[in-house]
């Protein structure tokens, strides 16, 4: 018969995803120029000239059987030598070549360290708001997410409940700065003061307890944003990054863990994470597309249009007399809804053509997100909608 988990899982769809299909549905009907889709986290600005260049002098001139051959299962020596390069010039690290394993995006390198630190029954601990998906990341490794609510004062972690839902069966802490869906950077004290309660449970329960940094918009930091580099705090950190939005690259699946180097047993993490790629059927990211992001490795795409989109949403938002915490980077804002029901919100919002996600699924109630990843242009033409939707449903005028 077939797997049930995975079967009980189509009946799980994600909202993000299905408000993204009926966009698309609906910009079918009245053009998709007319629909305000703010649903789904796609970058909107073009991939690097230098990437797009490099790709093709690597196709020009490259060996082929070099340039399309079988990654070792450690992955392309020096393309990690490359990345623990950049992150050493960056951040101040000593990362080795030996620290670095690529991977399928910030998704594979997410899966790979839950599993090289965890075990079937193992708790890990994340704070809302979080991505959905780590539900099934963590659920896939038989390990137990457990999730931390929010500080909704400014998405801060909730140093208390935290404290209060810290116990010996956790071995690993998932954080993901700068945070979708709240825009929020994690601030240096706030970093610190994680630091300091994990060295102190450690000490406690005589185990490791890991970090998890989820750091896919790690280069889409706003001006005057306090935005620290973890590894830089904690020895026990494992860093998952993506070139997706860096370099707009997110169809290309590309990405990697770094494992600090004074974690316990650093040097052992990268040649485990090369079992769990062989036991998953996991077996390396592309080769080409390795060697190109290493060609480009300090590189972005030109990224400051979100911060111009930020800036007219939050102002606009605010005159409209919503609650909300200003992004210090990626391209979401986390307003909170007009009514209790953020589902229900979101549904009226359909009726002026404005897609928005309700916050539930990211473990808030009463909140949505907008991902404003799209064109400037139809960042100002959405503000009218937004303006008349809630002067119609809600008695707001601007």
């Amino acid at each position: 018969m077939i797997n049930e988990q995975y079967k009980a899982m189509l009946g799980a769809k994600s909202v993000i995803r299905e408000l993204s299909e009926y966009a698309t549905a609906r910009g079918a009907e009245i053009g998709y120029e007319n629909v305000f889709d703010f649903s789904l986290g796609n970058p909107s600005v073009p991939c690097t000239k230098s990437y797009t260049e490099a790709v093709i002098n690597m196709h020009e001139t490259m060996d082929p059987m070099a340039l399309h051959g079988y990654s070792p299962s450690l992955t392309i020596p020096s393309v990690r030598q490359s990345v623990a390069d950049s992150l050493n010039r960056r951040f101040g690290m000593n990362y080795k070549m030996d620290h670095i394993f690529m991977t399928t995006g910030a998704a594979g390198a997410i899966a790979h360290a839950l599993r090289a630190v965890t075990k079937p029954g193992d708790e890990v601990l994340t704070f809302a708001p979080y991505f959905p998906e780590y539900g099934p990341y963590v659920s896939g490794t038989g390990a137990v997410l457990k999730v931390v609510p929010a500080n909704t004062v400014d998405f801060q972690i909730n140093f208390d409940a935290f404290e209060e839902m810290l116990n010996e069966n956790v071995m690993a802490v998932l954080i993901n700065t700068p945070n979708n869906p709240s825009g929020i950077a994690y601030s240096t004290v706030t970093i610190e003061k994680l630091a300091s309660v994990l060295k102190r449970k450690q000490e406690e329960y005589g185990h490791d307890i890991f970090l998890i940094s989820d750091e896919p918009y790690r280069e889409i930091v706003f001006e005057g944003a306090d935005a620290p580099y973890p590894s830089r705090f904690y020895d026990n950190t494992l860093s998952c990054y993506s070139f997706s939005k860096s370099l707009s690259l997110p169809g290309e699946r590309i990405g990697y863990v770094a494992v600090n180097p004074a974690c316990t047993d650093a040097d052992l993490l990268v040649p485990i994470m090369a079992q769990i790629s062989r036991g998953t059927g996991h077996n390396c990211p592309s080769s080409s597309v390795q060697l190109a992001v290493a060609k480009v490795i300090d590189d972005t795409s030109d990224l400051s249009v979100y911060e111009t989109n930020m800036n007219l949403l939050y102002d606009a938002l605010t005159r409209l007399g919503f609650e909300v915490v200003k992004p210090g980077g990626t391209f979401y804002i986390f307003p909170k809804a007009l009514e209790e029901d953020a589902v229900a919100f979101c549904m009226k919002a359909k009726k002026y053509d404005l897609i928005l996600v309700p916050s539930n699924s990211f473990g808030v109630e009463g909140y949505f997100r907008m991902a404003y990843c799209i064109d400037t242009e139809k960042v100002k033409r959405a503000i009218p909608a937004l303006e008349k939707f809630v002067r119609e449903e809600y008695g707001v005028n601007a």
